[in-house]
């Protein structure tokens, strides 16, 4: 105003981030080029659609004086400016928000070099979060820290997330050995090329191929291979490759899985990773995550084959293309399914095996969320280092891959880092994203039984103290829950109670009470899950044989009849 010499102003266009970092490496960032005098796209998704976001300058033509001004009424347009296209995502903005927070936990509390999660639909493939540290803010990018994305850029050895694929293998291909144990301490073997056979050799044995172990050198003794993946033995996926898987068939499924290969993403830049399974020692480390390297974007593709019973379909972050002066949508994306690697039933075993990687002992005990039920695969993978020209000796890769709920998986998650702490790093960020996804998206953990209510709010509550208490009691304190309360026997007190006492439950969970009576009658079962069943054998000690995976549907002993010990309970899942 006072036109001091030397002050003005200069006009800047730039492109404003309210929320960052918010998915950086994924959507990247436009900035002003001024080569070309326009805001450009210079990273992730804003490189990618630069032409569909940026629009198109018009054209004017005009008369002016000798000084610049322009002559009144001497403007013509010569061609219409167009305004860019809007595109908008599938991102969940409270649950990218949750997992930044979680993520940039685990960065602080770990010392861990990188860090990663993806959440995404089962069903449909469409991503509510994703992000990779170490980020930046979009906003002030001249110190970027990695232009990898973790998720879609970066190639990894992932460890034993990889196992259920080798074990889905050996399940489709009708080699899976039901009900057979292994020794499952250290695997020494030898190879005949002329054959192309691996042969397990006893521990000590001179041979040119070093012998593989499990994690920390961990003897689980002689085990069944269903344990095999709940302890996650390596020794178990060699056992499969060596002796009932062939090299073709498991190079077939790799592929069938989509490993290796570009994952049909929109606009998503990506890697692809290197097959490496032509030595038999990178042929056995393959099936247990190691020596050749993959994405996460590809794992989670794959994944969703087992979590959706058989039907792979492709993960996507667009949702839709819009035009910004009309509102109208030009592209509408969606479900796309890419593959069915493995049946239906295929994939309902492993989901069962998957199940019991949570129990008690198990590699995933501590990562169990209190009242859901989750389907999961823990994973820890070396990290070969180049310059070294060996695998690090500080650095490993930690991962998580879980589906709920586990009767019927709706969503999954899939968290990772790259740390030196591989044993004990907090499980409390997966839990965190677990929870707020299963809560954001108004997903029930357990399903219900068909007679009873079903309630469609999600709550949660702590499990009060039955035991010791009357039945009448018991009623009245699980009245207002939205769960589902199973009596056993005709007892007028509680002496056991499953869940236990401040465990979380949530609604249309199953809570079960065993009473001090003698008399125990068959309760109608259907829509119960393999776990209800296990709780119920383990309160009454009365065994059932079980056929197929999913919930009962239906029961051989009449509801109300009598039960004890002798009777012979079957019942059939779908």
């Amino acid at each position: 105003k006072l036109k001091i010499p030397g002050i003005g102003f200069i006009d800047a266009v730039s492109r404003y981030y309210p929320a960052t970092p918010y998915s950086s490496n994924l959507i990247g960032f436009a900035a002003y080029d001024e080569d070309k005098q326009s805001i450009e796209g210079k990273l992730g998704l804003e490189l990618s659609l630069n032409a569909l976001l940026k629009g198109k300058n018009g054209k004017e033509q005009y008369q002016q004086t000798v000084d610049g001004s322009k002559l009144p009424g001497t403007t013509k347009v010569i061609e219409q400016a167009k305004n860019g296209k809007d595109v908008v995502l599938t991102l969940d903005s409270e649950l990218q928000s949750t997992v930044e927070t979680q993520l940039r936990s685990t960065m602080e509390n770990e010392n861990a070099k990188s860090a990663w999660c993806i959440v995404m639909e089962v069903d449909t493939g469409k991503v509510l979060a994703w992000a990779s540290y170490p980020t930046f803010d979009q906003n002030e990018h001249k110190e970027i820290p990695s232009y990898q994305d973790a998720i879609s850029t970066s190639t990894y050895e992932p460890g034993s997330v990889m196992k259920p694929f080798t074990y889905a293998t050996a399940i489709d291909t009708n080699v899976y050995p039901y009900n057979k144990t292994y020794v499952s301490y250290q695997f020494w073997y030898d190879y005949d090329a002329s054959t192309g056979k691996i042969t397990r050799l006893p521990i000590g044995t001179n041979s040119p191929y070093p012998y593989i172990a499990d994690a920390l050198d961990e003897n689980f003794g002689t085990i069944s291979f269903d344990q095999g993946l709940a302890y996650s033995s390596n020794v178990a996926i060699c056992e499969l490759l060596a002796n009932y898987i062939n090299y073709s068939q498991y190079s077939k499924y790799l592929d069938a899985f989509g490993f290796f290969q570009k994952v049909d993403t929109p606009y998503v830049d990506q890697s692809l990773g290197v097959k490496n399974i032509g030595l038999p020692t990178d042929y056995l480390s393959t099936g247990f995550g190691q020596a050749s390297s993959i994405t996460v974007l590809q794992l989670c593709q794959a994944y969703t084959a087992i979590f959706n019973d058989g039907t792979m379909v492709r993960p996507y972050v667009i949702d839709s293309i819009v035009d910004s002066d009309t509102g109208k949508v030009e592209k509408k994306y969606k479900k796309k399914a890419v593959g069915t690697p493995i049946t239906s039933t295929t994939a309902k075993e492993v989901q069962e095996l998957m199940s019991h990687v949570t129990d008690d002992g198990a590699s995933g005990a501590r990562f169990k969320v209190d009242g859901v039920d989750l389907l999961m695969k823990t994973g820890t993978g070396q990290i070969y280092n180049t310059d070294l020209g060996k695998y690090d000796s500080d650095y490993h890769t930690s991962s998580i891959m879980a589906a709920a709920p586990a009767h019927d998986p709706k969503i999954m998650v899939y968290y990772g880092l790259v740390s030196p702490n591989i044993t004990s790093y907090s499980a409390e960020p997966f839990k965190k994203i677990v929870r707020d996804t299963l809560q954001t998206c108004g997903i029930s953990t357990t399903p219900t039984n068909d007679t009873q209510e079903s309630y469609e709010a999600w709550e949660s509550y702590e499990m009060p103290s039955l035991v010791n208490h009357t039945i009448d009691y018991a009623h009245e304190k699980m009245k207002d829950k939205k769960v589902h309360l199973e009596v056993i026997g005709d007892g007028s007190s509680v002496i056991e109670q499953y869940p236990d006492a401040s465990v979380t439950i949530n609604s249309n969970d199953r809570v079960f009470v065993l009473t001090n009576g003698n008399k125990i009658t068959m309760p109608n079962m259907s829509g119960w899950t393999r776990k209800d069943l296990t709780v119920f054998w383990q309160l009454t000690g009365i065994s059932i044989k079980t056929s197929g995976y999913g919930k009962v549907t239906s029961q051989n002993v009449e509801e109300g009849t009598t039960i004890s010990t002798d009777t012979k309970i079957e019942v059939n899942l779908e």
